[in-house]
């Protein structure tokens, strides 16, 4: 049983609490989370009624995704790469990532920010034509930088940070995200999902704490393998780790029917 306070709903303001508010039978609400969902004509369903899901095989409440926790690192551009290892430098495969051709280096450098640093960051490979940089929030706090939550390569208006290397230093001027909640999927697994590339998702954790991401963006390509993409924060706020799974709810805003459409 979950009991649901305004603290609760509140965090979730950032991102939008998802209307309708899904809940299982058995969880409760304090008086002032009842009064904030109706200030804000929220509707409660309630898993397994007649306006949620049904247990039917063919629901939408049988489709599964796994997940995949990332720890904060570092995409280079080829010329950084360069700047912090050396001229001529390739970076060394150190093991493969789920997505194919994707991989964790083992070369590492270090994130120097206004109030503080961090040693041995991973990089990820191979180069690509611009660098990122990918922290949690709580990183942010250490590193004293503040930047916002956006998807891959949406680098415009984000703070910048200095990489240290063993050959010298590079200093970004932007670059620096925390990177918005995904969903990889390939033509196949779109079709089987009945989504597209760009969908929002509404995705629940499976085991003891049934939270719910709201906002999950679905990112297709031929060469992707099904994978929920999320940062340490949010794996440790779920109590998530890498190869658990997460229960599809709907998609853009909306509750799947118990046929599993929206």
């Amino acid at each position: 049983m979950a009991v649901i306070t305004e603290t609760t709903l509140r965090a979730m303001l950032r991102t939008g609490v998802p209307n309708p508010f899904v809940v299982h039978a058995e969880d409760r609400f304090t008086p002032a989370a009842t009064d904030f969902l109706k200030g804000r004509g929220i509707r409660v369903e309630v898993l397994g009624s007649a306006n949620a899901f049904s247990g039917g095989s063919e629901g939408a409440l049988e489709q599964t995704i796994p997940v995949g926790v990332s720890n904060r690192h570092i995409h280079l551009a080829t010329e950084d790469v360069e700047r912090l290892f050396g001229a001529g430098y390739k970076l060394t495969p150190l093991r493969a990532l789920s997505q194919t051709g994707q991989f964790a280096a083992t070369e590492t450098v270090t994130l120097l920010g206004p109030k503080g640093l961090m040693k041995d960051v991973r990089i990820l490979g191979p180069a690509r034509g611009v660098s990122q940089v990918e922290i949690s929030r709580t990183d942010g706090f250490s590193l004293g930088i503040h930047p916002p939550v956006r998807m891959s390569g949406s680098l415009e208006a984000t703070p910048g940070i200095t990489l240290i290397g063993p050959a010298g230093c590079v200093v970004l001027e932007s670059g620096v995200i925390v990177a918005k909640c995904h969903v990889h999927m390939s033509d196949l697994d779109a079709r089987a999902f009945h989504v597209q590339d760009g969908d929002s998702l509404m995705l629940q954790m499976l085991g003891e704490r049934t939270l719910i991401f709201p906002n999950v963006t679905v990112r297709v390509s031929p060469r992707y393998t099904l994978d929920f993409h999320i940062d340490l924060d949010e794996a440790n706020a779920a109590s998530l780790k890498t190869g658990d799974k997460v229960r599809l709810l709907g998609k853009n805003g909306k509750l799947f029917s118990s046929a599993g459409r929206c």
